[in-house]
């Protein structure tokens, strides 16, 4: 390769550069400075260098006695964030697997009908699909009244403001990613090796835990993931459906941006989830990595 087609990539590379670094790498940067600064008195930061914002993710100092403790509440949201992503991640898992099969499986003529209302809500902003869902499951929402209406309860069931309600949220709101990445692996599936596979006498389990799945895994990891990262940083969700008692990453982080007036707590939060969904990014590649080198192999 000689020197002018090496300066012709990257002047094609260059407006993608500039964009990257501008919208992407400076934004993060910046958030990274800010997360080692001390808290300004009334919000933004005094330039003095402090590590506050990082030992206060998971630390807290008691204002009476100097004593340092685990921060409860910080670390209780953390968790939870992780652990309604997971789940969220697995029932779209569960719900989508089926919902891409049952498409794939559909005339080829029909199956843009199908996708056509996969995507509907895309056409939505997601504040009117979250409030939506609100209306459903609120205490005198369209469940409560079906199932008063049944005689099936007495009284309206509480179902807002707590994790159910930011698990039904997600689900509802992050259903589509998982649906359209294993919707696209089915699709290429060759169901030969199925028919082969009941031929050989194999049952519908036995197939589709060996013979399905392995050959539509990689969509299933790309839908988890499209799944896994917008949940551990949702913000409009957690806050609708569950309100100040099912608070997630984003809102701790909001929270701490506006009302705590603690703008290098809320950087190094912020650098914390960033670092989370790279780990997430990470362990997607080396999985799907390690895979096509098991199969070239």
């Amino acid at each position: 390769m000689t020197g002018a087609d090496t300066l012709r990539r990257w002047a094609l590379a260059l407006p993608a550069v500039v964009v990257i670094t501008l919208f992407s790498i400076l934004p993060l940067g910046v958030v990274l400075v800010y997360s080692f600064l001390t808290p300004g008195d009334f919000g933004n930061v005094k330039w003095i260098f402090s590590t506050d914002g990082w030992f206060s993710v998971l630390f807290e100092r008691n204002i009476f006695d100097d004593t340092i403790a685990i921060s409860d509440a910080n670390i209780g949201i953390l968790v939870r964030s992780i652990v309604l992503s997971l789940i969220t991640t697995l029932i779209t898992v569960i719900f989508g697997l089926p919902t891409a099969w049952f498409i794939a499986t559909r005339p080829v003529a029909q199956r843009n009908f199908w996708m056509f209302l996969i995507t509907i809500p895309f056409w939505t902003n997601l504040l009117v699909r979250t409030i939506a869902v609100q209306e459903m499951i609120r205490s005198d929402g369209v469940f409560n009244r079906i199932l008063l209406g049944l005689g099936i309860i007495h009284e309206p069931i509480q179902m807002m403001f707590s994790n159910f309600a930011v698990l039904l949220g997600m689900t509802y709101v992050f259903l589509p990613l998982m649906v359209l990445p294993v919707y696209a692996a089915i699709e290429k599936f060759d169901f030969r090796l199925a028919e082969a596979s009941y031929d050989l006498y194999a049952s519908r389990l036995f197939t589709l835990r060996r013979v399905i799945l392995p050959l539509i895994r990689p969509g299933v990891i790309a839908g988890s993931i499209l799944v896994f990262v917008p949940s551990l940083g949702a913000y409009v969700t957690p806050r609708i459906m569950g309100g100040g008692k099912s608070m997630m990453l984003g809102n701790l982080i909001d929270l701490q941006f506006g009302q705590g007036r603690n703008w290098p707590l809320g950087a190094a939060l912020s650098i914390t989830l960033t670092v989370l969904v790279l780990l997430a990014l990470i362990w997607y590649t080396r999985l799907t990595s390690g895979r096509k080198e098991r199969n070239h192999g």
